[in-house]
């Protein structure tokens, strides 16, 4: 056995010398190793980058042989081959990549997705109930029956051979509670609740309307059970005239997508269809045949009973003292439920900015009287 020595001696510096160096030459060699891997891997991404790009079209129809009929981006079929490995998993529809030589089909993308369409107000399971919805039960109880029975329990209609209403159209006054109505729905149904607005629809370019609209119920049956929700649906669904303008061409566009989609689906998948409207007689009477908006619910403003019961609602969840709800009805004649909403609102504001933590009657009698005022300057305004 060699003796190195004691430490401080020559054998001994030469020994750690040794040891040193080892271990550098260990983690030269990781080192190696690994800068080894990443050129490799950077040579197989200069490869594929050198690749040429694929083509991208639709499976039409599979075909003897390992071949499909496919239909390219440019509106051209053609018969292509189709790679082993990707025969048994394609289908008609689907969208594949394709080869710039021969057009064979080499891989299967990924459906396309509208992100636009999660743009739209998405509410899982809204938490508004039919507590919170006053003066409407007659309303409330007919979109039980066509809304949220089918939608909670569709074996009930199946037994019996029968299929509910596919679309029902909430149309009055504006401010009436259409939307509250729609999701109060939602929120009993356990239903996703996605909400379009009918303008939001009209897009610029040819043809991006009516994407937007598949996506639209294609996000509903994925979500399904689901209620879609169309404000302002006049905006898209009015009477079809032909002026020969583009844009009236798109909004038409649009609109047959709307009526194809509903067509297509059967209401007990889970997706009901419910559109709000100030003006249904604008609109195009494709839409209220049967099997589309076959159910038209009229949402009327509130008479006496109704507004006591509304102003019942918005006071709970705040402080008041001697609330007098039959005065505050008389008081409010020819009200909506959005504007009662916003009486109690602006008595609240009243309250905070005296200092008070609780609600009057004066301030009540207040919010109405300048409420009143506001609505008449806006009147002559806009119509003097």
């Amino acid at each position: 056995m060699v003796d190195y020595g004691e430490e401080g001696s020559t054998a001994f510096d030469l020994k750690k010398r040794v040891e040193t160096l080892e271990q550098e030459r260990t983690r030269l060699e990781v080192e190696a190793y690994r800068l080894q891997k990443q050129y490799v891997e950077l040579l197989r991404e200069l490869e594929r980058l050198k690749q040429p790009p694929l083509m991208v079209g639709y499976v039409l129809e599979l075909l003897p042989n390992g071949k499909a009929l496919i239909k390219h981006t440019n509106g051209n079929q053609f018969v292509v081959p189709v790679r082993s490995s990707l025969y048994h998993h394609l289908k008609p529809g689907m969208r594949v990549a394709l080869s710039q030589q021969n057009l064979a089909v080499l891989d299967i993308l990924p459906e396309e997705k509208d992100e636009r369409a999660l743009a739209f107000e998405v509410i899982e399971r809204p938490p508004v109930r039919y507590s919170d919805v006053g003066g409407l039960e007659k309303q409330i109880e007919e979109l039980r029956e066509v809304v949220e029975l089918p939608l909670k329990q569709p074996e009930v209609f199946r037994e019996i051979g029968i299929e509910p209403p596919k679309g029902v159209l909430l149309y009055g006054p504006p401010g009436t509670g259409k939307t509250l109505l729609a999701k109060a729905v939602a929120g009993e149904s356990d239903a996703t609740f996605i909400q379009v607005v009918g303008s939001e629809l009209v897009q610029k370019f040819i043809g991006e309307g009516a994407k937007l609209v598949k996506e639209i119920f294609k996000l509903a049956r994925e979500k399904a059970p689901s209620i879609v929700f169309i404000d302002e649906i006049d905006a898209i669904g009015g009477r079809r005239i032909d002026t020969g303008s583009g844009g009236d061409r798109e909004v038409q566009r649009t609109m047959m997508q709307l009526l194809a989609e509903m067509d297509g689906f059967r209401p007990l998948e889970g997706v009901a269809v419910i559109a709000a409207t100030n003006r249904p007689d604008i609109l195009d009477p494709a839409l209220l045949r049967p099997g589309r908006f076959d159910r038209l619910i009229y949402v009327p403003l509130p008479d006496y009973k109704a507004r006591k019961e509304i102003f019942a609602v918005h006071l709970k969840k705040v402080k008041t003292k001697n609330v007098d709800l039959d005065e505050l009805a008389r008081l409010t004649p020819g009200f909506s439920g959005a504007e009662i909403r916003a009486v109690v609102t602006e008595a609240g504001l009243k309250a905070v900015k005296e200092g008070r933590k609780f609600v009057t009657m004066e301030d009540l009698r207040w919010a109405i009287s300048r409420f009143r005022i506001e609505v008449e300057r806006q009147y002559s305004k806009h119509f003097r």
